[in-house]
């Protein structure tokens, strides 16, 4: 009797990990590397902003107490043009930079590009002290801008762009989950550990290239599985009210204290009710980085609506507020304490995705986890690409040897082509 001795192949659960990370990978390839490239450049957009732009965005500081609000917006808005009201302000605690005042409003529902779907996006930058106007920006076609809705939507419709980037983040978790299993050793000896843990440098170019697949996708896994995540919570609703119900442990949406102005109360004379209020903000908050000033709806119970900001650059950490827009009171003031968990995780999604919410060192490793998830489509790709090269020369190397006679014989030689 003959005993089988064909080496055992891979389990039917391998394989078809195996052929899921290898064809998800070719579908969403292009995709994953868009969106993490863009990704990867728009990480540190404030740093090269403020450095680019440095003329725009700072101002010399001054002893001197900043103009009204309602002034700055005045100038702001003459500068803009009155076909382009303004949307928000952003003010600075800090003494050298200048305001921002933003306005933008939507195009065609139905354009194919987000440039269609985008009338105007400008921003005005006003000196607080002065009242000049620094810089007026044309911000839908800011670099930047153009590098995020790449990011958000391939340069898309958001409604028919972000279903794409979505379904490709949604692929691209299952890779990093097949990924894993892929390079999980058999078993751990020191080979093995050197192997899953280490590039080898000296080696040749598909070595270097498996390894910058295979070790670099291991390192990166768990940042870039939280940056598609929280990518994820953007793109689908359902995901976000999962994330939500998952966070606060309630199928019940948050529930708000409704607030409006008092139509019957009459502004305090010679006061501007935007300035009361702003003015009320900046007292309550010493200590904020910025406030955030939105356009007030044109409904006389509307009210004005502040947020002062806690970081630099995150937006989490923010108190939010309200104010009679005929009087300037304070009507409502909610706080960090006043939200639920679902609530403040859905609130850190930005801040997370960016890396901003752990300071410069978390800018740096989703900078990091970015790049090399951009890098992963390629050389994923070079792996597949070389070992189908690799599959097709054995295949023609065998095609090319034949026996000399029609029984089995070891004097196997090359076919003699004239």
């Amino acid at each position: 009797m003959q005993t089988n001795t064909r080496k055992k192949g891979k389990s039917r659960g391998k394989q078809l990990n195996a052929w899921l990370h290898l064809w998800l990978g070719l579908a969403s390839g292009i995709i994953v590397f868009i969106v993490s490239i863009t990704g990867c450049i728009f990480v540190f957009q404030q740093e090269i902003n403020e450095w680019v732009h440095h003329d725009a965005l700072f101002v010399a500081a001054r002893h001197t107490s900043v103009l009204p609000l309602s002034v700055l917006q005045e100038k702001a808005q003459t500068a803009l043009g009155k076909d382009f009201p303004i949307r928000s302000v952003f003010s600075y605690r800090a003494p050298d930079r200048a305001w921002e005042f933003l306005t933008y409003a939507e195009g065609d529902e139905n354009a194919l590009t987000i440039f269609g779907a985008t009338a105007y996006y400008k921003a005005a930058y006003v000196n607080p002290y002065t009242g000049a106007i620094t810089a007026v920006h044309d911000l839908k076609h800011d670099f930047f801008v153009i590098i995020k809705y790449l990011h958000w939507s391939l340069l898309l419709n958001t409604k028919y762009g972000q279903p794409i980037v979505g379904w490709a983040t949604f692929i691209f978790v299952i890779l990093l989950i097949t990924g894993l299993i892929l390079w999980w050793p058999k078993k751990w000896t020191k080979k093995a550990r050197e192997q899953s843990f280490q590039i080898k440098w000296s080696g040749k170019f598909k070595r270097v290239n498996y390894d910058l697949h295979n070790v670099l996708g291991f390192y990166s896994l768990l940042i870039a599985l939280v940056l598609a995540l929280t990518g994820m919570v953007w793109a689908f609703k359902w995901f976000q009210a999962t994330v939500y119900v998952v966070a606060s442990r309630s199928m019940t949406p948050p529930q708000r204290k409704e607030v409006q102005s008092d139509t019957l109360a009459l502004p305090l004379a010679g006061s501007n009710p935007l300035d009361v209020a702003y003015t009320t903000a900046v007292q309550q908050f010493p200590q904020a980085k910025r406030i955030a000033v939105f356009a007030t709806p044109d409904a006389n119970t509307a009210t004005i609506r502040m947020a002062a900001y806690w970081g630099k650059e995150t937006y989490y950490d923010r108190d939010d507020l309200q104010f009679d827009k005929h009087t300037g009171k304070l009507l409502a003031h909610e706080t960090a304490k006043d939200r639920n968990a679902g609530e403040k995780l859905i609130g850190m999604n930005y801040d997370i995705h960016v890396g901003a919410i752990a300071g410069l060192p978390g800018k740096i490793l989703a900078f990091l986890a970015s790049l090399i998830c951009a890098s992963l489509p390629v050389t994923g790709f070079l792996v597949w690409w070389n070992k189908g090269r690799k599959r097709k020369g054995q295949q023609s190397v065998s095609m090319l040897y034949v026996t000399q006679s029609g029984g089995f014989t070891t004097n196997i030689a090359p076919i003699q082509h004239n």
